[in-house]
């Protein structure tokens, strides 16, 4: 934590950025967020919360909504006797980005942006929070799904395989340019357009992964720490409870030939993540989370970089705008939720607010407590779940080849390491299988470092 000026009052400004803020999960988080950092942070603390959206109407939008939460919350609190205006410019900075995420001349503006803000006014980032994204669906198997409902209800409203996911969706030329880019995707372009792979990349890949993977990289220089009691900003993924490890294919890394783009986006950010910090993967990792432009694990001043760290979350199943249904079929998916929840699955948080605990709960802990909790107990996957009275909690997920902290022979004890909801093609980490997840990151690892380079040479002046 930072004070945005760089004055003695270094610890009493905590900044986090969440992209696709407008809506969904990104919008509960930035509520959630508001709330827990009011009733659980110093009073001389602030929460600097800077929401990205695809457009300027779009970010408008979202602080004047960010302001009626805040003025709901206040209203809730006994007690409370500030004023909005007051609470807004003592506790709680809203200012919006824009950054379209399947552009990687936005993504590159929006680094720039913000560097420079570090340069001139001291910004720090404390915690990115990576959860924009798209489905890449383009309908469901209404029979399929209405089978699954009526013989398996729980595991079919888990993980769902009735989905019909679109194949080959590519985004814009990314020389192009930013402009329109929001504009060009509200209008319902062609999605095989342009199918110039030298030009383009996976629609979904990159606004799930790669457009975050090049941000987070760019702001390292904000992220990072150079003194003993200053921890490294984090990097908080959303993941996603459909994240199939049969869904990633290493010679389809962008998921360009696949009908599962998102599922295969989602396993790719889980082995991304769980396995940066192994010592096998540290080659690629260490340039990645380097200064721009640069190896070094020192700054401009020789002090020694204190790397940010990145953590893996997923919101359960909540529901959300990243698949558009007719309101009627919405009104039946939510009942569902609720019957499924009843019946006892962990994982049907239902409400996007009770699906971001995870999230903020990994931007808003102490550093030094998720050091400990992973140190000990092994690199996690933290999802959001409850019980049948909807009382939310984070617990770690079981992720194939790679269990609940990466630890061969781990199985469920009925307390963190739950079997309550677990996916039926789960099984018990092996050493092969352990081994197979490992080597599986650093191929991951050395393809996205390699993707990296390839494009920060190509936008190199262009943005």
């Amino acid at each position: 934590m930072s004070s945005p000026s760089g004055s003695s009052n270094e610890s009493s400004t905590y900044t986090v950025l969440v992209t696709g803020a407008n809506s969904g999960l990104g919008f509960s988080t930035c509520c959630r967020l508001i709330d827990e950092f009011l009733f659980s942070r110093p009073q001389n603390h602030i929460l600097h919360l800077i929401p990205t959206t695809r457009s300027a109407s779009k970010s408008a939008d979202t602080l004047d909504r960010l302001r009626q939460h805040l003025t709901k919350t206040l209203r809730r609190s006994n007690g409370t006797t500030l004023g909005i205006s007051v609470l807004l410019e003592r506790r709680i900075r809203l200012e919006a980005e824009q950054v379209e995420l399947t552009s990687l001349v936005s993504v590159k503006r929006l680094a720039r942006r913000l560097r420079k803000r570090g340069e001139q006014e001291g910004l720090r980032i404390d915690a990115l929070v990576c959860n924009a994204g798209i489905g890449g669906w383009e309908g469901f198997d209404m029979l399929k799904a209405t089978w699954g409902l009526l013989t398996d209800l729980i595991d079919t409203v888990t993980y769902p395989r009735y989905k019909t996911g679109g194949k080959g969706w590519v985004t814009k030329p990314q020389m192009a340019g930013a402009e329109g880019e929001a504009e060009g995707k509200e209008e319902g372009v062609d999605r095989d357009r342009d199918r110039d792979t030298d030009s383009t990349l996976g629609e979904v890949f990159t606004a799930n992964v790669f457009g975050h993977y090049l941000l987070a990289h760019d702001l390292v220089p904000l992220m990072s720490s150079t003194t003993p009691d200053q921890h490294p900003g984090r990097i908080v993924w959303v993941s996603s409870i459909e994240a199939y490890p049969h869904s990633l294919d290493l010679d389809d890394l962008q998921g360009l030939h696949t009908t599962e783009s998102y599922e295969s986006s989602k396993r790719l950010t889980d082995v991304l993540v769980l396995s940066s910090e192994l010592p096998s993967t540290q080659q690629w990792v260490s340039p990645y989370l380097s200064l721009p432009g640069s190896s070094k694990s020192q700054d401009q001043d020789g002090q020694e970089l204190r790397r940010p760290k990145m953590y893996l979350s997923h919101p359960g199943v909540c529901g959300t705008s990243i698949a558009a249904l007719p309101k009627l079929l919405e009104y039946c998916m939510f009942a569902v939720f609720y019957v499924a929840r009843l019946l006892g699955s962990p994982w049907h948080c239902v409400s996007s607010y009770l699906g971001a605990v995870s999230v903020v709960w990994l931007a808003l802990t102490p550093a030094a407590q998720l050091e400990e909790l992973e140190h000990e107990e092994g690199k996690a996957k933290w999802g959001s779940a409850c019980d049948v009275r909807g009382d939310e909690r984070v617990i770690r997920t079981e992720v194939s080849g790679w269990g609940w902290g990466g630890r061969v022979g781990e199985v469920p004890d009925g307390g963190l390491r739950s079997a309550k909801g677990r996916w039926r093609g789960m099984r018990t980490v092996s050493k092969e299988s352990r081994e197979e997840f490992e080597e599986t990151g650093r191929k991951v690892w050395r393809a996205m470092e390699e993707l990296r380079v390839k494009w920060e040479s190509r936008l190199e002046g262009v943005e």
